[in-house]
């Protein structure tokens, strides 16, 4: 039981020999991957930063024509106003301050859409519109939509 030692024929080199390329005869057959990975990885953030750039809409301006708008709510909105003398009108039918969150409460329970509009007169105080306002969610409405009308001065300060 012995073991013997095997000498190769050459001078002391291993039996594997590297070839060198020499007029590009033979392909390489190894692919080197650290390259690779590196150009996939930053081809992976391009992508990850550019794809939420993609989503946002190109602002155009749309051309006008004589179709008629589609119906988007299915029951006419209930607006509340409060005139400058300090009257409030439901629709159009003026009540009593007293009676306004009941009768609120009944329109709530028969409408399926709790959105509500408030118009008041610009020369109403701010604590009545906000009273109006508590009563509207006392009366099941917590969709409060503020009406107002174009052409006010801009906080910008040039009064445009």
């Amino acid at each position: 039981m012995g073991a013997g030692v095997v000498k190769s024929g050459g001078g002391g080199g291993s039996r594997r020999r590297r070839r060198r390329r020499s007029g590009g005869s033979q392909p390489m057959s190894e692919i080197n991957v650290t390259p690779f990975v590196d150009v996939m990885l930053v081809l992976l953030i391009i992508f990850m930063v550019a794809a939420p750039l993609l989503t946002v809409g190109v602002p155009v301006e749309l051309p006008k024509t004589a179709a008629q708008a589609l119906p988007s709510e299915t029951e006419e909105p209930l607006t509340v106003t409060i005139s400058a003398d300090g009257a409030v009108l439901l629709q159009s039918t003026e009540i009593s301050r007293d009676e306004l969150v009941p009768r609120l409460r009944a329109i709530a329970a028969e409408r399926s859409d709790d959105r509500v509009y408030l118009r008041a007169d610009g020369a109403i105080p701010y604590e009545q519109v906000a009273q109006i306002m508590g009563a509207l969610n006392a009366g099941g409405f917590s969709s409060i939509g503020l009406v107002t009308d174009i052409g006010g001065p801009a906080l910008n300060g040039s009064g445009q």
